[in-house]
């Protein structure tokens, strides 16, 4: 005989011994042996190829009580032998038939301990496969579970997001119909396997308005609020064009659905409203649990507001402006991140809001939440640091856009906190710019107080300034006080002395000492050095033998990279540039003051 098959005889007589000896016994009297010996003969059968003889075992009638109790121990070896065989091969078949007869036979307490220990042991690129094959045991087991049922759908639901979370999410069109690690299809069929649980608790809710089971409802909660922060989060939510069933799209319809089903979907959206949060022991754990359920209600208020999921549930009572106040936590977190997929997210999000809300209409008073003023410093720091021009361009877009919904007050208070805390030049000149716009308006309007009068006198006072005086960088700052020269030249030829409508010709002196004559004196000193600079290069550049002399230079405080002499002198000749174009502004706004007001004089005298 020969040796290969006489092994292999072994290794089935091995597993039919035990049986045998086991058949006899009671259950009660089943040794820890019995369990080793029918494991290490069960796995030799599974590693031969032998399955099919395994599976006849296992089917036998007279062996139910033995699968009962010891079967749950085959489960890792025949995971192994699932993965091992190809797709089409007969014996990969016999072991799914096995673990389907498992399922069905063995003890549910053991048998779900053993799957979600192979849950558990998964990593890396099998960790999806190794899911999806075992959610339909998973779930006749649980099913059948009497005690503990809530505890054990929780944990199972736990441990298989906490497995997922690792994995990279499919982003871009390509990576989302390949799906390489499978976590497309996964997702969805993580969704399949809870379903049974969302009817269990929908059932009961409608058996009793009184719903006491509260335990399995609130582990779908936590699973629902672990899949909104992953994958939805960073997953992309549009249409895209040539996939037909997107999946994270589906995933997010199936996830608003069972929080629908289950009654918490409402009552999730206005949360952070009732200042509710559990109470925990652990500081730290407390601050993970605030931020985690933080970051999956914005995602939540996205799918909503933004992609209109489970929209048809919501009621339309509220108005615009309230649905702003209850979003802006969630834009204020999507906002100080800094991955694209989470970022656009809170853009959409924050424009979307927008949107709704007529121009002029929004109250001064909610600038009194400190969300109001938190959300569009954020938006600064997106506009002046993010890296991708789109996005800097949209979130100034929106930046425009919540200046444009406030009522005249909100615009004078947003202005002066913009120009207190934006730090920097380019934004400051775009502030400036908007006052200029509003100070027009007002002019045309009787009832605006705001930009006119003492309150602007009180805002030109921050405006028509320089941070450091003479000795303030005029390059650095040259958006800023371009800005301001225009809204000056803008104020001195629109408002005539006699009506002093705006309030500048009051504060004339003041501005004059604040403003232009450090900026005079400012100018001439830059010029001076920058002019030093030239002459010096130039000295040096005929003295070296070679113009490719290379070395560094510091503008605006800042070392730039090593430049040529060439290189060096275009950038003095463009700053030189630039403090041309200041003073050429700086002297129509001098000329004009000193028409203005000789024309005055001359009136008077």
């Amino acid at each position: 005989m020969p040796e290969e098959h006489s092994h292999t005889i072994m290794a089935v007589d091995e597993l039919q011994a035990i049986i045998q000896r086991c058949q006899i016994l009671e259950e009660a009297d089943f040794k820890g042996e019995d369990f080793n010996l029918f494991q290490v003969a069960g796995q030799k059968c599974l590693e031969d190829g032998y399955a099919a003889q395994l599976l006849e075992v296992i089917q036998n009638e007279k062996n139910k009580v033995i699968i009962k109790n010891m079967g749950w121990n085959l489960i890792s070896p025949l995971v192994r032998c699932i993965f091992m065989y190809k797709q089409e091969d007969d014996k990969r078949e016999h072991c799914l038939r096995i673990l389907d007869q498992l399922a069905q036979l063995c003890n549910p307490k053991e048998l779900f301990l053993g799957l979600l220990e192979q849950i558990e042991q998964t990593s890396g690129e099998q960790v999806c496969q190794t899911v999806m094959l075992l959610l339909q045991p998973l779930q006749t087991v649980l099913l059948k579970l009497q005690n503990k049922k809530a505890y054990s759908v929780g944990l199972s639901l736990a441990m298989i997001m906490n497995q997922l979370t690792p994995l990279p999410v499919p982003y871009t069109k390509q990576q989302i119909q390949e799906d390489k690690l499978g976590l497309c299809q996964c997702c969805n069929a993580v969704v399949d396997f809870a379903k049974p649980f969302v009817n269990e608790v929908v059932k009961n809710m409608e058996k009793s308005s009184e719903y006491n089971d509260m335990e399995l409802k609130e582990e779908l909660v936590k699973f629902c609020m672990k899949s909104l922060k992953y994958p939805l989060l960073t997953a992309q939510l549009e249409q895209v064009e040539g996939i037909e069933e997107h999946p994270f799209r589906h995933f997010a319809t199936e996830i608003i659905d069972i929080l629908w089903n289950i009654g918490e979907l409402i009552p999730l959206m206005f949360v952070h409203h009732k200042g509710k949060s559990p109470h925990w022991e652990d500081e730290e754990f407390a601050d993970l649990e605030r931020k985690n359920s933080a970051d999956s209600l914005a995602c939540l208020s996205y799918l909503i507001f933004v992609q209109h999921f489970g929209v048809e549930c919501f009621p339309v009572v509220f108005s615009p402006s309230y649905l702003l106040l209850c979003n802006m936590t969630h834009i204020e977190v999507l906002l100080k991140r800094t991955e694209e997929s989470v970022l656009s997210k809170g853009l959409d999000l924050f424009e979307s809001c927008l949107l709704r809300i007529e121009d002029n209409s929004l109250l001064h008073d909610y600038l009194e939440f400190r969300d109001f003023i938190n959300v569009p410093q954020d938006l600064v720091k997106v506009m002046t640091l993010c890296p991708m021009e789109h996005m800097r361009k949209k979130s100034l877009n929106i930046l425009q856009l919540f200046i444009d919904k406030f009522d005249t007050e909100g615009k004078y208070t947003l202005f002066r906190c913009l120009l207190k805390t934006s730090n920097h030049a380019g934004v400051e000149g775009y502030i400036i710019k908007n006052i200029k716009d509003q100070i027009h308006l007002a002019s045309t309007e009787y009832d605006n107080i705001w930009f006119t009068g003492h309150h602007l006198i009180s805002l030109l006072d921050l405006v028509l300034s320089l941070p450091e005086g003479a000795e303030t960088d005029l390059l650095q700052n040259s958006d800023r006080i371009m800005a301001s020269l225009n809204l000056l030249r803008y104020l001195v030829i629109k408002d005539c002395e006699s009506d002093n409508q705006t309030g500048v010709w009051t504060t004339l002196g003041k501005i004059e000492q604040n403003f232009l004559k450090p900026l005079r004196v400012g100018l001439n000193m830059s010029r001076a050095h920058y002019e030093a600079e030239i002459k010096n290069k130039k000295e040096n550049r005929k003295e070296a033998q070679s113009s490719n002399t290379v070395c560094s230079l510091t503008v605006s405080g800042e070392k730039m990279l090593p430049m040529t002499t060439g290189m060096q002198l275009q950038v003095l000749h463009s700053a030189l540039f630039t403090f041309d174009l200041i003073e050429s502004v700086l002297a129509r706004v001098e000329e004009l003051i000193e028409v203005k007001t000789k024309a005055v004089m001359d009136e008077n005298s």
